[in-house]
């Protein structure tokens, strides 16, 4: 139970194989109260039929649109309501066009390139300051990246340049909140077949390759994730800000492999 009574808000689930979704069952049955929330009236349906698997009810379940300010105002406001004094947030925002996704990096559009980094990076700033007055002095914020922030993984692209500015944004609100007692890091997951990564060309193909050349030989599970953020949201690690933890099985280590 190494989340007893903490109160954590994750933002946002999709469906019931999303790497959100897992953390917030995981972090359920560590013990905390959940804030949820969903996009939209349709993404709330979705998670309206899976929310009685968890070991206790949510506190409350959200609609929020990051794309726009006032949703996010509103959203900090209902937090407010709902559970006061929160000890956690789970950034899993991220989207790009699928157009975005295909094409050649060099043919992204301005407009595509100024979705990707607003729902992906510039998100996680804006929460983080709607909800820094509701911040225990002991808070964690978690943010979910993936290694094409750091080198180059054909065809993910706009969503790449948009990942580093993200772990960029992760170190400098650590800077930020560090003198508050809040902790802020992030986790760069290794291939998980959810429904967003199958929007990236060639996935399947993303998906042997890394098992045949992670250390572990293997893909990462998404409870590994999960169990990961536990962690980072839990007072063993509480010495830890500003890093993007590795989950992916050894991957990003490796130079050359057969």
């Amino acid at each position: 139970m190494l989340l007893a009574d903490k109160r954590i808000v994750i933002l946002n689930i999709a469906n019931k194989r999303s790497i959100a979704w897992a953390i917030a069952k995981q972090m359920d049955a560590h013990g905390a109260q959940l804030i949820l929330g969903c996009q939209n009236e349709r993404m709330r349906k979705n998670l309206d039929s899976i929310v009685n698997s968890l070991v206790r009810p949510p506190l409350a379940i959200v609609e929020c649109d990051v794309s726009e300010d006032a949703d996010i105002t509103r959203t900090a406001e209902f937090v407010r309501e709902a559970a006061g004094t929160i000890h956690g947030l789970v950034h899993c925002l991220a989207y790009a066009p699928r157009e975005a996704l295909g094409d050649a990096f060099v043919d992204t559009k301005r407009a595509h390139f100024h979705t990707a980094m607003s729902i992906s990076a510039y998100s996680l700033v804006a929460l983080t300051r709607a909800l820094r007055p509701l911040f225990a002095d002991t808070a964690s914020i978690l943010a979910l990246s993936y290694l094409g922030a750091q080198r180059v993984v054909p065809n993910y692209n706009v969503m790449g340049v948009a990942k580093a500015a993200l772990e960029a944004s992760i170190r400098y609100l650590a800077y930020d909140l560090g003198p508050s007692g809040v902790r802020v890091n992030g986790i760069s997951a290794g291939p998980v077949n959810t429904l967003a990564a199958r929007g990236v060309s060639g996935f399947v193909d993303m998906l042997d390759k890394h098992q045949h050349r992670t250390p572990l030989r293997r893909n990462i599970d998404i409870d590994e994730v999960a169990t990961a953020a536990v962690f980072l949201a839990s007072s063993l690690s509480s010495g830890i800000t500003g890093e993007t933890m590795f989950v992916d099985a050894g991957y990003n280590t490796m130079g050359m492999a057969e």
